[in-house]
């Protein structure tokens, strides 16, 4: 079982930036593979970043180039800095783990999830 909290989520005025933290209880993180997903309102979950064990990554087109995924395994934890935030990236933004070193995309595909860290973004 692996317990995820994220941090680190507020409020911020359009082009500004945040840094969202996500810290897991597992001892074997570096070989859990971790994303990070947002969700709105009346909205399925949506993928946003992922990086694996070897910390290749992957983003989701509209935040490529703004936001960066990255992982510190010795603290057991995955960031998301963002940059250059737009309204549109107002969401509930959570933290995924799953074990193992392949692409996933989908929130299927995680078996882990923390409770969610409000980022909103005025204009």
């Amino acid at each position: 079982q692996v317990h995820l909290v994220e941090s680190g989520g507020g409020l911020v005025q359009a082009g500004g930036s945040l840094s969202l933290s996500c810290a897991a209880s597992e001892g074997t993180f570096s070989r859990y593979a971790m994303g990070w997903f947002r969700q709105v309102p009346g909205k399925e979950r949506r993928f946003v970043a992922y990086i694996n064990w070897n910390s290749i990554t992957y983003y989701e087109d509209s935040v490529r180039g703004r936001f960066t995924i990255s992982r510190d395994d010795a603290k057991n934890t995955v960031y998301l800095q963002m940059n250059s935030l737009k309204p549109e990236d107002t969401a509930v933004y959570y933290c995924a783990a799953e074990y193992g070193n392949s692409l996933y995309l989908h929130e299927d595909e995680y078996s882990y999830w923390g409770q969610g860290t409000q980022v909103t973004v005025s204009s």
